[in-house]
């Protein structure tokens, strides 16, 4: 797991970029320090270093892509809104395809945003540390 450091938009808030791909680690990174801040950035490249990451530490906002070598990012999602200690963290999707299956998933899971990794830029984060809390319609 990698640990990075930006410079306050949410100073001492952590954001978790679960992504197996070094290239969009590193462009999801850029992406949180352009959002400003001194938010720290954590990377997990499978949804089991994701998982001990959120057990280590207070984690602010979930970075998330779909295909990982362990698992589907939507069905963590679920997995995550289902966790009553993770459930409130504002998770964004970031896929090369989002799909119909995805979006399904990620709204029963109360994701913020799908959203292509392509389009993925800074407002995303701008907007999800600025609402702070995960949709909660559709989460039991």
């Amino acid at each position: 797991m990698h640990q990075y450091a930006a410079t306050d938009l949410s100073e001492g808030a952590t954001c978790l970029i679960v992504e197996d791909s070094q290239f969009y680690q590193q462009m999801m990174t850029r992406v949180v320090i352009r959002a400003g801040g001194k938010m720290q950035v954590k990377v997990a490249p499978t949804l089991k270093s994701a998982r001990i990451a959120l057990d280590a530490g207070e984690i602010s906002l979930i970075l998330l892509d779909n295909n990982l070598p362990d698992g589907i990012g939507a069905e963590f999602a679920l997995e995550l809104a289902a966790n009553p200690k993770h459930a409130r963290i504002p998770v964004i999707m970031v896929s090369d395809w989002p799909t119909p299956f995805i979006w399904e998933k990620a709204a029963s899971a109360g994701v913020l945003y799908v959203v292509n990794k392509a389009d993925f830029g800074v407002r995303y984060v701008e907007q999800a540390l600025r609402n702070g809390l995960r949709k909660r319609e559709r989460v039991s």
